[in-house]
């Protein structure tokens, strides 16, 4: 039977209730009426957990799938309304064991603060959940899809953690939370060590959204980690780099503010990609050019009308000179390396996938033991990494090969094969 306070509440429910209603006798019930209590409540639980997922969930499932927002749909595939069904069994066990298990406080008291400590961990586990559907929402946002919204996230999570172990602690042991509180601040030294790399990391992340030093999909080159690729992922403690290679290289956060790194999102919204590479010319080819070889430069079309104006200046300039044909020393000629030049800067200029308003040049660098070099530089509208590699390859393919058509050579280091040649012109 059920015993009644003097406010007429319930508050235990003893053996008496099988004898009465069952004929079942005294000391047998007494034996049997903690088992059958316990199934009982069992049962009601999971059928209110049954019914509660069945109906209530399913039919918030129905709608949300039926709306034209997407982010009710990720509540729905995270299952977030699952996990709340389990609040009812939580809840029907902190109020009803107090009245069905009065005659066993122990007991009672054991499974409220279970059922307690169940109810603060599905909390934890929806808002954890909920959070994880923020960041999903928030990262395929065209506003913060560049931004480290997973490190926020993850702080979130630890803050969610830490508060509700203070919580379950303080069930469990039957303390106040600040008593705990009051506990970690003496630990906080050692908090700090524990932490320290999650620390760093979350400030770290603060200082690189700040100042906008990496995002998502950058393309960064870090050689102390070997790392040169795209960002996949900015978390608290690690950057996930996929490398040109597809592997994958994982920096610390906070190395972005110790170490140095270069990112190539300037090349990447600028109007081109640079070309900078040079051919090494043996300077034993380097000649002035006469007169055959005017008239040879002068069928090539990219330098024609640079050939005709300079034989005009050249003309007026050595007529001055009444020594000239005596001392050709004394006289202005061209050279074959400098018409070179300028058939090369016209080259580049009349490609289509070279970028007109950057800067476009051909100059000559300091000789070295390999010769002289002549840097190409310029720009591609390629940026592409393939693409790009297409447009300079087709460049120097096709520079290398008409250097001889100017009486150029290109530098080569002499190889075994030379030496057996020149060995044996010598016998």
């Amino acid at each position: 039977m059920i015993i009644f306070d003097e406010k007429n509440a319930p508050v235990q429910l003893d053996p008496t209730w099988l004898t009465d209603y069952f004929n079942i006798e005294a000391y047998v019930a007494a034996y049997i009426n903690l088992p059958i209590l316990i199934m009982v409540l069992v049962f009601v639980c999971f059928v209110a957990w049954y019914l509660t997922k069945k109906i209530v969930v399913g039919s918030i499932h129905k709608i949300f799938l039926k709306t034209k927002v997407t982010w009710d749909d990720i509540l729905v595939e995270k299952r977030i309304f699952d996990k709340l069904a389990l609040i009812v069994p939580a809840l029907i066990i902190i109020f009803a064991v107090p009245v069905v298990f009065g005659q066993f406080p122990t007991i009672s008291k054991y499974a409220v603060n279970l059922a307690s400590v169940m109810l603060i961990m599905v909390i934890i586990w929806v808002i954890n959940a909920v959070l994880a559907v923020f960041n999903e929402v928030l990262s395929q946002s065209h506003i913060f899809k560049d931004k480290p919204i997973s490190s926020y996230i993850q702080v979130l999570n630890i803050i969610v953690y830490f508060v509700g172990g203070i919580l379950i602690l303080s069930l469990l042991l039957g303390k106040s939370p600040f008593y705990f509180l009051g506990a970690m601040g003496a630990m906080t030294a050692i908090l700090l060590l524990i932490f320290k790399d999650t620390i760093l990391g979350f400030v770290a992340s603060i200082q690189m959204s700040v100042y906008d030093m990496v995002r998502v999909g950058d393309w960064i080159a870090m050689p102390k980690y070997d790392a040169d690729g795209d960002v996949m992922s900015i978390n608290l403690s690690t950057v996930k780099v996929q490398n040109w290679d597809k592997t994958i290289t994982t920096i610390p956060t906070y190395a972005f503010i110790n170490d140095s790194f270069k990112n190539w999102r300037g090349m990447s919204n600028s109007g081109g990609r640079r070309i900078n590479r040079s051919i090494y010319l043996k300077v034993s080819s380097f000649c002035f050019c006469d007169e055959e070889m005017l008239e040879q430069f002068k069928k090539y079309t990219l330098i024609k009308d640079y050939i005709l104006k300079k034989e005009e200046e050249i003309k007026n300039l050595n007529a001055s000179l009444t020594d000239e044909r005596a001392n050709p020393v004394n006289a202005i000629s061209l050279t074959n390396v400098g018409v070179f030049r300028v058939y090369a800067e016209n080259y580049i200029l009349s490609n289509p996938h070279i970028n007109k308003d950057m800067t476009n040049m051909v100059r000559q660098l300091d000789p070295t033991s390999k010769g002289m070099p002549l840097e190409i530089y310029c720009f591609t509208y390629e940026k592409e990494w393939v693409k790009f590699e297409q447009v300079k390859s087709d460049i120097f393919d096709h520079l290398l090969t008409i250097t001889s058509e100017f009486h150029l050579e290109v530098f080569e280091e002499p190889s075994g094969r030379d030496f057996r040649t020149l060995t044996e012109s010598r016998k």
